[in-house]
């Protein structure tokens, strides 16, 4: 292949924008300009399309457009569910596990600092699987011993390791002890299904960049029969007085086109995406001594399709893989998507137990623009660079 061009395999970080998905956007930063609050006929034309495409998350979502608000992302999503949630229901007590997002991680932390909630984290497998038994017994040592209400913060699928979270398990078990229960979705949103009307969640949410979608722009499902939060941001009636602040028409209109792309198109991207996973790892298992995969991510049929994080042999090559994977234009990542760039080593990774932290790792993340030419040569390159220094 031609590898002067550069080959991205960092798709759980950001993704290309889909073409669609622009044509969509464009006419709302042009020619229809309006602020969506304002009641004159440039105004009605934008709410017109917020409005519509709220209902259409709504509809890929089987649920009422009533739940859907719309924020600047994920982030802003989780913070949402979590801080609102404790201060409307007076909670004092939340549980989520050490290989979460930052977004959810950090924030709980810090509420367990200053001591508005106690914090416990539930016990997790050599391979990041959370260990539902010991969930069951801190949702009822807490019940027990008078601590109120829980809030729950497990994700969906990693980002790092690709592990799975089974929704429907979680749900119940939150349902049997009226905890309410947030998942960060960013990373399954637009890659599976989620129905909302028979999943037992109170809170999911989602970020356009991660399904083709433009950035800076995402949303909060929030359950209007379970539970009824204040804002997190004031500042004005948006979002039905939920999240104050003018709204960011074009995002949201390219975020609602591409979740709609995602599900029209999700079982040939599902397939496609599969098929490039499956062959690295046949590959790198058939040219690589000791190869191992991190997490659930070596497992097609019971991980993320989209993750493979990868943990090679201890070598001096360790600290410069990436640069050097980036010298010979190969984009990827060694630990979470919103840090890439960092030197920090990954906090889900140090999590689990009996990892050396000798070996070297690298996460690619796959998506639909992808090739197997692509992966041939990521793969060629990887091995190169352990045989050069193994030599």
């Amino acid at each position: 292949m031609n590898t002067s061009a550069a080959i991205y395999l960092d798709n759980a970080a950001t993704t290309r924008l889909d073409p669609e998905v622009l044509e969509a956007m464009l006419p709302l930063m042009t020619e229809n300009f309006g602020n969506p609050s304002s009641i004159h006929s440039h105004g009605r034309k934008v709410r017109t399309a917020i409005e519509k495409a709220r209902k259409t998350v709504a509809s890929l979502l089987n649920t009422s457009p009533a739940e859907i608000f719309f924020t600047s992302g994920g982030t802003e999503a989780d913070n949402t569910a979590i801080r609102s949630s404790i201060d409307t229901y007076r909670l004092t007590h939340a549980i989520t596990s050490p290989l979460e997002h930052h977004a959810v991680l950090h924030t709980l932390e810090h509420l367990h600092k200053v001591g508005t909630i106690k914090l416990d984290l539930v016990r997790i497998d050599e391979k990041g699987r959370i260990d539902l038994t010991h969930l069951d017994e801190l949702l009822k040592t807490n019940q027990k011993t008078g601590g109120g209400r829980s809030l729950v913060s497990l994700m969906h699928g990693n980002n790092e390791i690709a592990n799975l979270l089974n929704l429907q398990q979680v749900g119940d078990l939150c349902r049997e002890y009226n905890a309410i229960f947030h998942s960060d979705t960013v990373q399954t949103m637009g890659h599976f299904r989620h129905d909302l009307q028979n999943l037992p969640v109170d809170f999911i949410v989602g970020a356009g960049h991660k399904f083709h979608g433009p950035k800076g722009v995402g949303f909060l499902y929030a359950n209007a029969e379970r539970v009824k939060i204040e804002p997190f941001i004031y500042g004005g009636a948006q979002e039905r007085n939920m999240r104050g602040g003018t709204e960011n028409v074009y995002g949201i209109v390219g975020l609602a086109k591409a979740l709609e792309i995602a599900y029209r198109e999700m079982d040939a991207h599902r397939e496609h995406i599969t098929s490039l996973k499956r062959r690295m790892i046949d590959q790198l298992t058939e040219k690589m001594p000791d190869v191992r995969f991190n997490g659930n991510s070596g497992d097609i049929d019971n991980s993320l399709y989209t993750v493979l994080n990868v943990s090679l042999p201890a070598s001096e090559l360790s600290d410069m893989l990436l640069f050097n994977l980036d010298i010979a234009g190969i984009s990827a990542s060694g630990g979470s998507a919103c840090s890439s760039g960092s030197e920090i080593g990954s906090h889900v990774l140090g999590a689990l137990p009996g990892q050396n932290p000798e070996r070297g790792y690298v996460r690619f993340s796959f998506g639909k623009y992808n090739t197997t030419a692509e992966i041939d040569f990521a793969v060629e390159t990887l091995v190169g660079l352990y045989q050069k220094e193994l030599i």
